[in-house]
């Protein structure tokens, strides 16, 4: 009998196997989901040949994560974090939510899975079986699938890392081939569960935000709110002029629709290679590499460098996450538009 390959590489492509010894994978303990899930989810950012696509890897070991250590800010800052952390607001005062969000925001489970959950009628609410609409309050009791849930509001200020994603990584808990994902490497949040804003696929690194408040992601990702993106970009040959000024003032037609560039320049680069710093609005699959494209360069190298009012830290390193400290936290909040624990929205007169 032949021996197997012993990497998930070789296995996948059906090498034979080098003198090379790999880490044993270990069993992933999730549970099974149904077949309908399995054949719906693709993987993010790559295109793989139906017939080379493992079903169920084992799942790779990822180690984790480390965490960026800054020096304390100054008295008045850290005074003004302890205050901010220990903030709540009332939830006596606190407007109905749609029930698939609220669980969701629990950690029960994706809010897509929650709607279906919800159809299937596996959900009540104070004794009734919920409908797709229904909302609740802190008062209401929810039992899914007959056991009752604690339910988690946004009381108090959200949390947010920063995460340097390396290439290889995917953004996703759920995938059938295995890969590492960005949530093995991070910490888990304790009362809540953290959400990406915005993807990055398997092949680009950079700055990853991610959340405990699915407001927040709302704000920051929503193509109605035009948030900005930046890109440093190295392409093998280079853009004319010409071509840059076409690309933020016509933009170019892509199967998907318009894409049009906020600005570019040229950031230097070693012989053939040259680098660009490229601002776009919008969060399509692919859009960077897509716009290089439609203009005869393969992109080599991409990596996310900003995001709205963040930038990737120049201390943070590849694989390493930083936590804002309430403070910092506080300015996001007040940049997206969105109250702090206890305020109110002033009427307008």
């Amino acid at each position: 009998m032949s021996k197997q390959p012993t990497s998930k590489r070789q296995w996948r492509d059906g090498a034979a196997p080098s003198a090379k010894k790999t880490a044993k994978p270990f069993k992933s303990k999730a549970r099974p989901k149904d077949e309908t899930r399995k054949t719906a989810s693709k993987p993010y950012g790559q295109k793989v040949s139906d017939d080379l696509k493992p079903q169920n890897a084992p799942k790779q070991r990822a180690a984790k994560a480390r965490k960026l250590v800054v020096r304390n800010p100054n008295q008045k800052i850290m005074e003004r974090a302890r205050d901010l952390k220990e903030r709540r607001s009332d939830l006596s005062r606190m407007e109905p939510e749609r029930l698939q969000k609220v669980l969701a925001a629990s950690g029960v489970g994706s809010r897509r899975e929650m709607e279906e959950w919800i159809n299937n009628g596996w959900v009540t609410v104070n004794g009734k079986t919920a409908q797709l609409g229904d909302k609740v309050t802190p008062d209401d009791h929810v039992t899914v699938k007959g056991s009752i849930i604690k339910l988690k509001w946004a009381d108090r200020l959200p949390r947010i890392i920063l995460y340097y994603k390396q290439e290889g990584e995917i953004v996703s808990r759920d995938d059938p081939q295995g890969r590492v994902s960005i949530f093995d490497r991070l910490p888990q949040a304790a009362s809540s569960r953290w959400v990406a804003i915005g993807r990055l696929d398997i092949n680009t690194s950079g700055l990853l935000i991610l959340t405990t408040s699915g407001e927040l992601v709302q704000r920051f990702a929503h193509p109605s709110f035009e948030v900005e993106r930046e890109y440093a970009v190295r392409v093998l040959g280079g853009l004319t002029t010409e071509q840059m000024r076409n690309l933020t003032e016509e933009g170019v037609m892509l199967e998907d629709g318009l894409a049009k560039v906020e600005r570019i320049y040229e950031q230097g680069g070693e012989g053939a290679n040259k680098w660009y710093n490229v601002v776009i609005k919008e969060g399509r699959n692919r859009e960077v590499r897509r716009i290089f494209e439609s203009q005869g360069l393969t992109v080599s190298r991409l990596v996310r460098v900003g995001f709205g009012p963040i930038g990737l830290p120049n201390r943070l390193k590849r694989g390493q996450f930083y936590e804002l400290n309430p403070a910092e936290v506080a300015n996001i909040i007040k940049w997206a538009d969105m109250l702090l624990p206890g305020e109110r929205r002033r009427k307008k007169s």
